[in-house]
């Protein structure tokens, strides 16, 4: 049931997101983050899920805080990189603490920066369910396009709006996941 479950939800493509956060010892801690949505406009909030083992939800729960960086399409390295658990992985990227949350921002990776305050956690299987408080949202808007990085079938895509849809508005890229 495992594997077929798997093969079920890696066909569903979702947009991709970095998960940041700083510990106690103000070291940041981020992960690549799928499993987010948004739950209400009044108050702004919203859901993420973290692995219950993961170094960043434990700075999540430390801090009470942390920021959803969405990555624009380009991105896919930054995507991987997260995912991998290097832990240089902030070497290797630019960012800064966000304003409020002081959460980790990638400033050049993402499109968007949500700043969350911790609301409730609830656990569930494997996971826990992060419902965060949106306290600031920041744009960057240094690239030429807008443009949001996706995953699915295993493979990272790009999703530009600004494009018409006869010439298609998804574009695979040939990367694996």
């Amino acid at each position: 049931m495992d594997a077929e479950f798997r093969e079920m939800m890696a066909s569903f493509p979702t947009g991709v997101s970095v998960v940041t956060a700083r510990d106690g010892g103000s070291a940041p801690w981020g992960m690549t983050c799928s499993s987010l949505c948004s739950l209400s406009v009044d108050p702004p909030t919203l859901l993420t899920c973290l692995r219950t083992e993961s170094p960043t939800l434990r700075a999540v729960l430390a801090s009470g805080a942390f920021a959803v960086n969405l990555l624009h399409g380009e991105a896919d390295w930054v995507a991987a990189l997260f995912a991998s658990g290097a832990p240089d992985r902030f070497d290797k990227v630019a960012w800064r603490p966000a304003g409020h949350t002081r959460s980790p921002a990638l400033i050049e990776a993402a499109h968007a920066v949500a700043e969350c305050t911790v609301a409730r956690t609830h656990p569930s299987g494997d996971h826990v369910i992060v419902v965060g408080r949106v306290r600031a949202v920041e744009r960057f808007g240094r690239f030429e396009r807008e443009s949001a990085l996706l995953y699915g079938f295993r493979r990272y895509g790009e999703w530009s709006p600004g494009v018409p849809a006869a010439a298609g508005d998804f574009r695979v890229r040939e990367r694996e996941g």
